[in-house]
């Protein structure tokens, strides 16, 4: 009889950064920014805390870890990261101050580990708040429960802001980089003296404040040329709607060029990442109006009470470090107004999930995913599945906005 895996153990205790890890970030931390154009200022103010504080961190590419670290040096920090970065090896993740979490669970476990490692462990956390990539190179949205930590915690709080990290390496097409100048600021948002006197929705409201962003439109302002070829490769995974014609789906891209295969319009992308209409005089030129004008869209089915989505996935599950990603069955999929429900067979045997719209408030996607396929991942229990859809062609960025506007629809906006 097959051995069941080892599930991983949520329940660890991070440890501190081990001292030769840190020597090897402090060194190639520096260099690594350097040669990929990357420059960071950090505020008095931030110079002159001591150990411990709560960072949070914008997120757009992998560049934002260098930069973050260049930028606090000789400090360390542990890192809140997804469960399934720990395939890289536990040695290293712990290592270098991991600290795990499931993506958009309202579990208290990682909360709690990251109150003890900055009372007792007087280390400083890095939190990312949007818990995934941009998009579209404009801010996601946040957790409401995030004002409450900060004042539970009782720590100074820094704002680590990037710009030019997703234009360089942007979600939908992570390779070739552009080599666009990437800037990053670290700033003082509030003392302890701060987080006292306000209450935790006006911490809310100023972090969500701060963490507002537009990298196209930074670009433009700082007329930052993007000389790749390939730049707009992958830019209809995001921009999947075609506003000519209206029809999902159908959009592609290759080199500078982005087209409609439904009716045909076609926008070339320039070298500061705006949108020309080739044939075609409706569109827009700033990629994040078509990004919200989707959203939108999205918001009216939903609203509506049209939106549905099926389609059967591939389920695989992450157990642990040394087992990482297992293929263990396949499910059909149904999200709607019920939110994510399947049905299927997993380990052989029959296989039933339904995580309601009131449990999350976004949810976690990847295209193609270690070259595996578009998946999305759902934490149930002990776990969490990748489900990879089989059929359904490019429909990550609207699963991505479906379930926030039926989180807000049928959840936030009932209060």
């Amino acid at each position: 009889m097959k051995k069941t895996p080892k599930r991983f153990d949520m329940f660890r205790k991070p440890i501190k950064p081990k001292w030769w890890l840190r020597v090897a970030e402090c060194v190639a931390a520096p260099f690594y920014t350097w040669f990929c154009n990357g420059h960071v200022k950090t505020d008095k103010e931030v110079r002159k805390l001591k150990s411990p504080y709560l960072i949070l961190s914008s997120h757009a590419s992998f560049m934002d870890f260098p930069m973050l670290i260049k930028g606090i040096m000789p400090r360390t920090t542990g890192f809140v990261m997804s469960v399934e970065e720990f395939r890289r090896g536990d040695w290293l993740m712990y290592g270098i101050g991991g600290i795990p979490k499931r993506k958009f669970t309202h579990d208290i476990v990682t909360a709690k580990h990251m109150l003890r490692y900055l009372k007792t462990k007087k280390t400083s956390v890095t939190l990312y708040p949007e818990a995934r990539f941009s998009l579209a190179g404009v801010n996601e949205r946040l957790d409401d429960a995030l004002g409450k930590f900060c004042k539970h915690a009782k720590v100074p709080v820094v704002l680590f802001k990037a710009y030019g990290n997703f234009i360089n390496s942007p979600q939908w097409s992570k390779h070739p980089y552009r080599r666009i100048r990437q800037e990053a600021r670290i700033s003082l948002l509030f003392s302890v003296e701060d987080l006292e006197h306000m209450s935790a929705d006006e911490i809310q409201a100023k972090i969500e404040q701060a963490f507002e962003r537009d990298e196209y439109k930074w670009q433009v302002e700082k007329g930052y040329r993007v000389k790749c070829k390939k730049r707009a490769d992958g830019l209809h995974r995001i921009l999947y709607k075609c506003p000519a014609c209206g029809v999902e789906f159908k959009t592609k891209s290759a080199g500078t060029r982005l087209w409609c295969e439904a009716c045909g319009a076609a926008w070339e992308m320039d070298e500061l990442s705006r949108l020309h209409g080739v044939n075609t005089d409706k569109g827009f030129p700033h990629i994040p109006d078509w990004y919200n004008w989707e959203r939108e869209e999205v918001r009216k089915e939903v609203v509506s009470g049209a939106y549905r989505f099926e389609d059967d996935v591939r389920v695989e599950d992450y157990y642990s470090t040394p087992v990482g990603l297992i293929p263990v069955g396949n499910a059909h999929l149904v999200h709607d107004e019920h939110g994510f429900t399947f049905h299927g067979e997993v380990n052989g045997k029959p296989f039933s999930l339904n995580k309601p719209v009131s449990a999350m408030y976004s949810v976690h996607i990847e295209y193609d995913f270690l070259k595996r396929g578009d998946c999305f991942d759902i934490a149930a229990d002990d776990t969490t599945y990748f489900m990879f859809l089989k059929t359904a062609e490019n429909y990550l960025t609207k699963l991505h906005f479906a379930q926030e506007e039926l989180y807000d629809h049928y959840v936030r906006n009932k209060f």
